[in-house]
């Protein structure tokens, strides 16, 4: 019987399992998670015929390398990046067929901060609350890969994509997050929601699946009491007490104390994923429809 498997050779920075994630338990304190740039990782999965739920591995900065225990097709998308199989360069956003034994390797991110790396038949860890997923907030999930461990795949659901090859949206050189304020926007004077409005943040380097951290002008609150903890969802701009705004992404707490001054919207936070440490940051408050 073929060993559908592959074998880390090179974990990287941080390289982890991601799917779809696990919404619906938030209740029980159990964030979404997921991958971060989603319509990458359901690219990646069309590109080598898998359904767009099937498991990805989503590295950071500077990638990964597998050595497959059996011939598998295999996409790259996200953060461009070299990819090489068994060191010979091969297509980056496009399906490439790797035989048994070879080396796939995605390499430092060229622009960006996430790839997307799909396997014909997906990475078929066991699911944990119906999802494969890697929560680095509650540990949820597979570990993040490690030197030497055996990851399953599972069995092909479909042909790869007839495509040489597709594209695909760049990571930012503005990152653009529409917002809207609230639930927790009366809890700032008007001068710091015109400076939401108006000032320029950058992307700090203390960001993670977490939360996107931003540097820039503080934002002066209009009241100072404590905060009964709240619900928070996907894409809420929380502002702790040095008063820079932080975006929560799929890893985020589903409970905090901290005024939430507006909500990101769903479509921008692909884009968030992308967005590398000193990337400047505009908040557009839009309105509720």
């Amino acid at each position: 019987m073929t060993d559908r498997a592959f074998v880390v050779v090179r974990a990287g920075a941080l390289t982890t399992v991601q799917d779809l994630g696990r919404p619906g338990h938030a209740h029980l304190g159990v964030p979404g998670s997921g991958s971060l740039d989603v319509p990458a990782s359901r690219l990646a999965n069309r590109l080598v015929g898998n359904g767009v739920e099937a498991a990805v591995l989503e590295t950071t900065l500077n990638g990964c390398a597998v050595r497959l225990r059996c011939a598998a097709s295999v996409a790259v998308t996200g953060a461009p990046c070299p990819v090489t199989v068994d060191g010979r360069p091969v297509a980056w956003g496009a399906p490439v067929a790797v035989p048994a034994g070879a080396v796939v390797e995605a390499g430092a991110v060229v622009r960006g901060v996430r790839s997307y790396i799909a396997f014909g038949g997906g990475v078929a860890v066991e699911p944990v609350l119906g999802s494969r997923s890697t929560d680095l907030l509650s540990g949820l999930g597979p570990a993040p890969l490690t030197d030497g461990a055996v990851l399953p795949l599972g069995e092909v659901a479909g042909p790869s994509s007839p495509v040489d090859v597709v594209p695909a949206p760049g990571p930012p050189d503005e990152l653009v997050l529409r917002i809207l304020l609230g639930p927790r926007d009366d809890w700032f004077t008007p001068a710091a929601l015109r400076t939401l409005a108006v000032g320029t943040y950058w992307v700090a380097s203390a960001s993670n699946r977490i939360g996107l951290r931003t540097e820039g002008p503080p934002l002066s609150r209009a009241r100072h009491d404590e905060l009964p903890s709240e619900g928070m969802v996907l894409g809420a701009v929380q502002v702790p007490p040095d008063g820079r705004p932080v975006v929560f992404l799929a890893d985020h707490p589903t409970t905090g104390g901290y005024p939430v001054i507006g909500v990101v919207r769903g479509r921008d936070l692909a884009a968030a994923a992308q967005a590398a440490p000193g990337t400047p940051v505009r908040f557009v408050p839009v309105r509720r429809r």
